[in-house]
């Protein structure tokens, strides 16, 4: 029980602390119960973050000044009577400095600046903080009743107005004076505690925290709900409780007994309103989680399906993964020992015995269910299923159907069960599955002994489930078939391993494919098997193909002599080369290698994919042949009608469209494979879609389409474990454009940081882009110039000519304005826009023009640069990029107000809020709204037009002229706007020069309308 007082949860001077990883709704609607009814019970399974978020809200009401105890009790509590009471009169005591006696406060309604006071706020489990206040010396008034007490609680006379029999019932509950052999007057101590919280809500607001409320002690139940009952609305309470999940408690005997009333340690009788269940968190919460403990993000998905979106798990399983020796590829199984099983093993070992073995049967089906289950020979499989519910360690469907909340229970279940129970329970199954795919492998699951017949019959298995769609499953059985093969079949069992590769291959079950591949390298088998098995684990890898140049170098010895495997196998090089080494031109090199021995063995599939990345590469080195190997790649796609569109030469047709800003187009032709790729594509190809999809949407709207397509994109790619960098480039596109700029720049760091974790070159450029641009946006220049000066570096290290397909060299030359290298911007679009020209990327000289009308601003030719940003705003709208038509409108607007040209810019800005409105550009439409350059709502200050004399100044030396005016220092404005000291010094100067001023205050009036 904590009594102890401690630091508070923010420093001084800090405002409130942000809301936990998911949880800013939760907290909303918490902060709502607390206002309507004050009293809220935070409920649900064991590592959710309850606590996490009962210290948000304490945090927050500390902010407030309020007056936090904290209260938290242990399973130890239980079993002490009046523990729990005792340890909230010490909290009260090592909480509050007392005024002393005779100083009785106002009442709360009355109190003129409640809640002024800042208190020390206890917290969970943590000894005497050296901050902590000291509690004041006992007074000597009230010496004839108080004298013997005036040690431990009382020393700090808080308690010095309560009367006698009350002071002496609340020292015997605190052990501070000695109990009647009647022990204390109830009365009295009830009395007694609702009296210390009334008179401590005199002070000013109060919020008490309960963690652990079933741990409360009966009597320490009765005492607080009493007191509850009669305080003030000052007094708001958070009661947090993890429920206890089975009807019957049962001692290490194993002699059950009934417990008692549930409401009986409520500290109310809650209602509907009061009670707010904590949610497991999303997918893309756990990964945002993840980044925040700083664990490693790109096995997000799996982890969210280990841990069910459970924190508590997701941080053990990460941690897990953190601490391997090396690093887990998304091939491998992920490490689920230590800790993270040891969490699982608590959550179930809480179960009845009966319980278990019900959900060890549940783990070992395929599709379980009640009904299954209790066939299978557990006749209480409904009441044990039920209990295991209410402990969130299943969910139940109406039809019966049995769901785990986390993949690593039944992993832990299985994992901790004999080979005797696990044979038995695939035994029972296996009699009454009513699919005789499922009875297949149940039969195989149950028995150790290789059998060629069973191996058969799986295989079998294995080709009906690939027929029915369910490839996820075919795969398992494939690998299932060539393990049940016995060993002196051993041709048989390498081809079945083969088989069974591939198979996991086209599922993209990447720890299928490293299985099977693994056994098959371990046994005598041919060259040819080995490069295949090795190129289907190359082909589940995703974007992490770093740390697998050992399986391209084995692959490579392995198909000399063989041309068909050669070709395969440097068409998986030219992928790497491009993914993780950042080489186009080597990769263009390996493409055509391999699609030349693709042709010359008659392989057009192998042929046409080489001719694809061919085609990619020379369009990324800028070489007017790209459109013409692409028409080649798409001929023999055609003639062979390939399986997917991932990495095929259709779905890079439609990129080009992308680049060229030929996106009505692209869109088209994605709508017309939707269908398609929903019916019969893998997960891949769908991924690949929605978020070609995304992009498209982000640059001609529907906004809210194109948040919609990026987070199928995220969903998909988190549910089949792979690695989430494209997908949150995606979302971080669809949110600068219809989201928030907020979550645009969040999710362009995630995908910094996974395309890092993968060492994707590709990704990490483009994400890198979406943080700088959306940077800029928000008017974070300096942030802006060192994220997209990297983007410059890696992709000229990547020897990338081609502006078309990752457009920053605008957005560069933007920030670098803003930062007063205007030379160094105009340098950088007289590099661009020759290359531009010569490929007919006309868009991008859209781009550079917008940019090039903002250096013409800088220079003081504003009538110039309105007149280019007015042609360019049309262009853009003719060429159907309404976002990047009203991005200009909006620069257009700040020119014309440095024209002193209110209604000019006003108009602008009109338009361009009415073209972001049409298409639900909602961040966009917010920052049309907002005046340009910093200045009031009609041009400056007080809203009177901008001094005439600013308009010499840049952006950048305007904003540094307001801070210096309104009072800031060199260093706070250097703080401010991420410069050097050194760097606003310089700029103050040029600003003085400018205005022809000679110190602050000068400046200070000059800025004056």
């Amino acid at each position: 029980m904590t009594t102890a007082p401690h630091v508070a949860l923010r420093p001084a001077g800090v405002g409130a602390n942000p809301a936990p990883v998911g949880r800013e709704e939760l907290l909303a609607r918490l902060e709502r119960a607390l206002h309507t009814r004050g009293r809220a019970l935070l409920t649900g399974p064991a590592g959710v973050g309850k606590t996490e978020v009962a210290l948000a809200e304490a945090a927050r009401a500390e902010a407030r000044g309020e007056t936090v105890l904290w209260l938290a009790s242990l399973p130890s509590d239980r079993e002490m009577p009046g523990a729990s009471a005792a340890a909230l009169v010490a909290s009260v005591a090592a909480t509050v400095t007392w005024a002393g006696p005779g100083a009785v406060g106002p009442e709360p309604s009355d109190a003129p600046g409640a809640g002024a006071s800042v208190p020390v706020l206890p917290a969970v489990g943590s000894p005497r903080s050296p901050g902590a206040r000291t509690p004041a010396p006992a007074s000597a008034a009230g010496a004839d009743t108080t004298g013997a007490y005036a040690t431990g609680v009382f020393a700090s006379g808080i308690f010095d107005e309560l009367p006698g029999p009350q002071r002496t019932a609340v020292a015997m509950l605190c052990r501070e004076a000695p109990i009647d052999a009647d022990g204390w007057d109830t009365i009295a101590l009830r009395l007694g505690i609702a009296r210390i919280l009334r008179t401590l809500t005199c002070r000013g607001p109060v919020l008490l925290v309960v963690d652990g409320v079933q741990h409360v002690d009966p009597d320490s139940a009765d005492l607080l709900r009493f007191a509850l009952h009669l305080a003030p609305p000052a007094l708001r309470v958070v009661a947090v409780e993890t429920p206890e999940p089975y009807g019957e408690a049962h001692d290490p005997y194993g002699e059950p007994h009934r417990s008692e009333d549930p409401h009986a340690r409520h500290l109310w009788v809650p209602s509907e309103a009061d009670v707010l269940r904590v949610p497991p968190l999303h997918a893309d919460e756990i990964a945002e989680l993840l980044i925040h403990h700083r664990l490693p993000s790109r096995m997000a998905g799996r982890i969210h399906r280990a841990s069910g979106g459970n924190p508590r798990l997701a941080l053990a399983v990460g941690r897990s993964l953190a601490d391997a020796r090396t690093p887990v590829h998304h091939a491998e199984a992920l490490t689920l020992s230590g800790r993270a099983r040891d969490l699982a093993r608590q959550l179930l070992g809480a179960a009845p015995p009966a319980v278990r073995e019900t959900l060890l049967l549940a783990a070992l089906a395929l599709r379980p269910s009640a009904t299954l289950v209790r066939r299978a020979g557990r006749p209480n499989a409904e009441a044990d299923l039920a209990a295991a519910e209410r402990a969130d360690l299943v969910s139940l469907a109406e039809d019966g159907s049995v769901t785990f909340t986390a993949g690593l229970l039944p992993s832990t279940l299985v994992h901790d069960a004999c080979w005797a129970e696990r044979s038995a329970g695939h035994a029972a199954l296996a009699e009454v599955v009513d699919d005789p795919v499922e009875a297949v492998r149940h039969r195989a699951l149950a028995t150790d002994s290789p059998d060629e017949e069973l191996a058969a019959e799986v295989a079998a298995a294995a080709d009906l489930a690939r027929r029915r769609g369910n490839s996820a499953l075919a795969a398992e059985l494939a690998l299932l078939a060539a393990e049940s093969t016995p060993g002196r079949h051993g041709t048989r069992r390498i081809a079945r391993l083969v088989d069974a590769a591939e198979e996991a291959a086209r599922a993209a079950r990447a720890d299928l494919a490293m299985r099977a591949a693994t056994d098959l390298l371990a046994r005598d088998a041919v060259p040819a098997d080995r490069v295949r098995a090795r190129l289907a684990v190359l082909d589940t890898a995703g974007q992490g193909l770093t740390g697998l140049d050992e399986m391209y170098v084995h692959a490579m010895e392995d198909s000399e002599g063989d041309t068909a495997l050669r070709a395969a196998v440097q068409l998986r090089l030219a992928l790497k080369y491009v993914l993780a080494d950042g080489d186009p031109e080597r990769s263009r090199t390996a493409a055509v290698e391999s699609a030349a021995l693709a042709a010359s063995m008659g392989d057009p599939r192998t042929a046409s994919q080489a001719l694809t990345v061919q085609a990619r590469m020379e369009r990324a080195l800028g070489s007017p042949d790209a459109e013409s190997v692409l028409d080649r790649a798409r001929a023999l796609e055609l003639a062979e009608r390939p399986l997917g569109i991932r990495n095929a030469a259709q779905i890079l047709t439609i990129r080009h469209a992308l680049f060229d800003d030929r996106l009505v187009e692209a869109r088209d032709e994605l709508g017309a494979l939707l269908p398609l790729v929903q019916r019969r594509g893998s997960v891949e190809d769908a991924i690949e879609l929605f978020r070609t999809l995304a992009e498209i949407e982000s640059r001609i709207g529907p906004c809210a389409a194109a948040l919609a397509h990026a987070g199928q994109s995220l969903a998909l790619t988190l549910e089949a474990g792979l690695s989430p960098g494209p997908a949150w480039y995606a979302l971080a596109l669809a949110e600068t454009a219809g989201g928030s700029f907020a979550r645009a720049a969040s999710y362009a760091r995630r995908s910094v940081q996974a395309s890092e974790e993968e060492g994707d070159r590709v990704f990490l450029s483009r994400s890198r882009y979406a943080l700088g641009r959306v940077q800029l946006v928000n008017g974070d220049v300096a942030a802006a110039l060192e994220t997209l000066r990297r983007v410059q570096a890696d992709e000229r290290a990547q020897s990338t000519v081609d502006p078309s397909m990752l457009r920053w060299h605008e957005e560069l030359a933007e920030a670098l304005l803003a930062n007063d290298a205007g030379d160094e911007a105009l340098a950088l679009l007289a590099e661009v826009r020759p290359v531009a020209e010569r490929l007919g990327r006309s868009t991008v000289l859209l781009g550079c023009d917008r940019a090039y009308a903002l250096c013409l601003a800088a220079e003081g030719r504003t009538d110039e640069a309105a007149e280019l940003l007015t042609r360019t705003a049309g262009d853009f709208g003719r060429a159907g990029l309404p976002l990047e038509r009203g991005r200009a409108l909006i620069a257009l607007a700040r020119v014309e107000r440095r024209r002193r040209r209110r209604s000019a810019a006003q108009a602008a800005l009109h338009e361009a809020a009415s073209v972001f409105e049409r298409a639900g550009a909602a961040p966009w439409l917010a920052l049309a709204g907002e005046t340009p350059a910093g200045e009031g709502p009609a041009g400056g200050p007080g809203g009177e037009e901008t001094a005439p004399a600013l308009s010499s100044l840049t952006e950048a030396e305007l904003r540094l002229a307001r801070l210096v005016g309104q009072g800031a220092s060199n260093q706070e404005a250097a703080a401010k706007l991420y410069l050097s000291v050194k760097t606003v010094e310089a700029r103050l100067t040029r600003i003085y020069q400018k205005l022809d001023v000679r110190s602050r205050a000068q400046l200070a009036t000059a800025l004056r309308p």
